[in-house]
């Protein structure tokens, strides 16, 4: 199945099973340039200035992007280059590492879930997890030979800058600043290296069809040079276009949840094009599988009833891995009125016609 790999050669023409019906196709012509996207200095001495445009941009976006982080430059390039660099190895180098059992906690493979898509995504990936390191690094790839000490100090920075990000993220609720990194008990970590090679036809196919995120944060790498990150707000996709030394932060479905649905987590897609390839690396942070997902006493202590059900994470994770990635959004099947209304309406995937 390694054959199946877009980045083993060179393509004149896009594939049938790669070509989207006419109304689920990304329609390029009709996204905004890059409108307003947050950026919050996480180098401003106002702290207070940073709650609060974290607290508008996870109300209002779902996303934004944050400058000064702390993460090294030279660590960023060098996590770029080695990218791009495990993308171009020989097919049966990157053989060894193919699979497309979604449950592998290390595996290249390509489009979401090829074991249940009719139509693939114009993307290839390596899936890694990352927490505890010493768990996972021994099987992580020896080539490139400085990928694992590359990646293994890159993981572990990527980790110190979400749990300030949740530290604030839990102050613009009102919560103690520890709050939501407690509640999230031992959180795991993964990785995802995508490459999305130079597609002939951009206009028929997605790197990745609109979808949320099923983890808790998405701390996203952009390709510096490249855009293909694009938002849903107000009806409309909006392109992310690469800032130089940021990071693109989006919130996941968890904290949706736990904010009882205060801070959104957003459909977001990527789109490929005709000129050059594209890579983009996202660490994910992810709640302890046995944690139980349920909003603060505070959240609902005026009054707002709890939007969803409690669950746990596992089971979450497990309902999202069992459909496609465009399908409604994952946290509608978690609602407290669809307990009691099984009829409910829903909010499809905003590339599905309604």
């Amino acid at each position: 199945m390694a054959d199946m790999l877009l980045s083993t050669g060179v393509h004149d023409t896009i594939p049938s099973n790669y070509v989207r019906p006419e109304n689920e196709r990304p329609h390029l012509d009709h996204v905004i340039a890059d409108a307003n996207i947050p950026v919050v200095d996480f180098g401003a001495s106002d702290k207070s200035q940073i709650i609060s445009q974290i607290e508008k941009a996870c109300r209002l976006y779902g996303f934004f992007q944050v400058v000064n982080h702390g993460i090294d430059a030279e660590l960023v390039k060098k996590v770029l280059a080695i990218t791009l660099e495990f993308f171009r190895l020989p097919p049966e180098e990157k053989a060894k590492l193919y699979s497309d059992d979604p449950a592998k906690k290390i595996r290249l493979s390509t489009s979401f879930n090829v074991r249940k898509e009719t139509v693939h995504n114009w993307r290839d990936y390596l899936r890694l997890h990352c927490y505890p390191l010493e768990e996972f690094v021994p099987d992580w790839p020896s080539n490139p030979s400085s990928f694992k000490d590359v990646f293994g100090s890159y993981c572990k920075q990527v980790r110190q800058l979400g749990f300030r990000i949740l530290g604030i993220i839990s102050l613009s609720l009102g919560l103690e600043e520890e709050y939501l990194v407690r509640v999230l008990g031992e959180q795991e970590q993964h990785m995802a290296m995508n490459y999305y090679p130079k597609c002939p036809e951009p206009e028929l196919t997605y790197g990745l069809p609109a979808h949320t995120d099923p983890n808790a944060l998405t701390i996203l790498l952009q390709d510096p040079h490249v855009s293909g990150l694009q938002v849903h707000k107000d009806g409309k996709w909006i392109a992310v276009d690469p800032k130089p030394n940021a990071f693109v932060i989006n919130i996941g479905d968890q904290l949706q949840a736990l904010s009882n649905g205060r801070y959104k987590s957003v459909w977001h897609r990527a789109v490929v094009n005709s000129n050059k390839e594209r890579m983009s690396v996202a660490s994910f942070l992810c709640p302890c599988n046995s944690v139980l997902i349920s909003p603060p006493e505070k959240l609902i202590a005026d009054g707002s009833p709890a939007v969803y059900r409690s669950y746990t994470y596992d089971e979450y994770y497990k309902k999202f891995w069992s459909r496609n990635l465009d399908q409604e959004h994952c946290l509608e099947l978690f609602k407290r009125d669809r307990e009691t209304c099984p009829d409910a309406p829903t909010f499809p995937c905003p590339d599905t016609p309604t």
